[in-house]
């Protein structure tokens, strides 16, 4: 038998055990009390916070993505700022009570969920799902993206010994340790799993949709971010510089160009070089775009989460030591523009509009790219202009605030979440953070509330011979009576 074979072999039975293990431990867990689930869910957290910088430095070590201490503070917020928001979410037993107590919900455990996780945030997503999942009362899976696969599984491991050491039972938390496309196709079509989540890249959101049951996915961002002319500009350059930086822009919320209000773009270009971003010319645009985008459209794997000195050597052009952005001043949009795609990395196209009735035309023209539905951020102290924007086709409106950081519930009073839904309108099942809210289904206990007395039909007395027109006329109307009353 072929090597390769026979790895897929092996893979797609770890797939089975896996979900079997799962599927008993979830039997046994949905038994337990809110006060001992509880506990579990604690002793996750404070397990995965503990390991943060250990799980932080492996990602960047297997991915030779980002940064080390942005990815700490991405991992503390799964743990931390994920677990305080949750602790508080009813989601074991009786959660909610209507009509005066005529209708009382109950939440019940989906069962086995398989998440498939990304390179971008391989421990931190980890750590999120696993303590929304555990906390809804759930079983979960991991298939991590075979360049990751390696620190989502610590993570994984790190969060299962937690849970077991509260008194979990051994299998509520697994992971694939064997990557194939096998063994993934195996979890999602496997008849004792759920409902999936997939947090990654479009075509394995696709995937997890067209596996024949529920899922929750995510899109792509491609944020524009609008300055408008009432705008502290300082502050506001700050916001995007310090989300656009942070990890070096993998987060799928971070900004991907800038829009400025025409009466502010000299202060807003001699603010953005104060901070250290270098605005490139035509011809380093050109280059760029050559290197960090691929002739599809997409964007080049190799170069995303890279620093901008990394990505201006790899082009072949000079910048400045300390340049923290590369700005691409871009005249259009879509095909010809390649930087006017979704960018995780430290590039920002740049564009300036008479008003912010152009601006709005432009980010929905950016939007329309690949971010339909998911964030559009803004900079203004004009509140009738920031209402104006509402009615962009997104789900997430940021205002005055690192956009990578507000869309995830970092700086904003979002739920906590890395995993952000795009709605119908991006083809998601959700349009917004992902919580331990959407992993129960909830039954619905109904008193009846109204006496019902509908009558009974009178019975006619029998006849026989032959039917006038009239005979007939009362005969139909005494049916379409009946019919009325059923």
């Amino acid at each position: 038998m072929p090597v390769a074979l026979d790895f897929d072999l092996s893979s797609i039975q770890e797939a089975r055990d896996l979900v079997r293990k799962a599927k008993k431990a979830q039997e046994a867990f949905c038994e337990y009390s809110e006060q001992a689930i509880e506990k579990i869910v604690a002793a996750m957290a404070a397990k995965a916070a503990a390991n943060a910088e250990t799980l932080a430095r492996a990602a960047v070590e297997e991915t030779n993505y980002g940064i080390v201490e942005h990815k700490v503070i991405k991992n503390l917020f799964a743990a931390r700022d994920v677990y305080d928001f949750i602790k508080t979410v009813k989601t074991t037993g009786v959660i909610g009570e209507k009509e005066n107590g005529k209708v009382v919900e109950v939440a019940v455990p989906m069962g086995v969920i398989l998440a498939l996780t990304p390179t971008t945030n391989p421990t931190s997503t980890v750590i999120h799902n696993a303590l929304i999942a555990v906390k809804a009362g759930n079983a979960i899976i991991f298939s991590p993206h075979p360049n990751a696969a390696k620190c989502s599984a610590a993570a994984a491991r790190l969060l299962q010994e937690a849970a077991a050491a509260a008194g979990a039972p051994d299998g509520l938390i697994g992971c694939l340790s064997q990557m194939t496309m096998k063994a993934t196709e195996e979890l999602m079509h496997h008849e004792d799993v759920a409902v999936i989540i997939a947090t990654g890249g479009s075509a394995m959101v696709r995937a997890a949709y067209s596996a024949g049951k529920p899922a929750f996915g995510v899109g792509p961002g491609n944020v524009p971010a609008f300055i408008e002319r009432s705008a502290d500009v300082v502050q506001a350059v700050r916001d995007i510089v310090t989300s656009k930086t942070f990890d070096n822009g993998m987060i799928c919320a971070s900004e991907q160009a800038i829009i400025v209000d025409q009466p502010v773009e000299g202060a807003v270009i001699a603010e953005l070089k104060r901070q250290h971003c270098y605005f490139l010319n035509d011809g380093e645009t050109l280059k760029v775009s050559g290197v960090v985008m691929t002739p599809r459209g997409g964007m080049n794997a190799a170069l995303v989460g890279k620093t901008a000195g990394e990505i201006a050597a790899k082009a072949g052009i000079s910048v400045p030591a300390g340049t923290k952005l590369l700005i691409a001043p871009l005249a259009g949009y879509g095909s010809a523009y390649p930087l006017s795609h979704e960018k995780l990395t430290s590039v920002l196209g740049f564009y300036t509009v008479r008003d912010w009735h152009e601006a709005c035309l432009l980010s929905i023209e950016l939007l329309k790219l690949g971010g339909i539905g998911h964030s559009f951020a803004i900079h203004s102290t004009d509140e009738r202009v920031i209402r104006e924007f509402i009615r962009k086709p997104v789900f997430r409106i940021l205002v005055n605030t690192p956009s990578a950081l507000g869309g995830i519930g970092y700086s904003t009073g979002l739920t906590p979440s890395l995993t952000l839904g795009c709605g119908t309108w991006g083809g998601s099942s959700i349009s917004e953070n992902l919580g331990p809210q959407h992993l129960v289904n909830v039954k619905r206990l109904a008193y009846g509330t109204r006496k019902v007395d509908l009558g009974q039909p009178r019975e006619e007395p029998a006849v026989s011979g032959c039917f006038s027109p009239d005979d007939i006329a009362g005969v139909v109307r005494q049916v379409l009576k009946q019919m009325q009353l059923q």
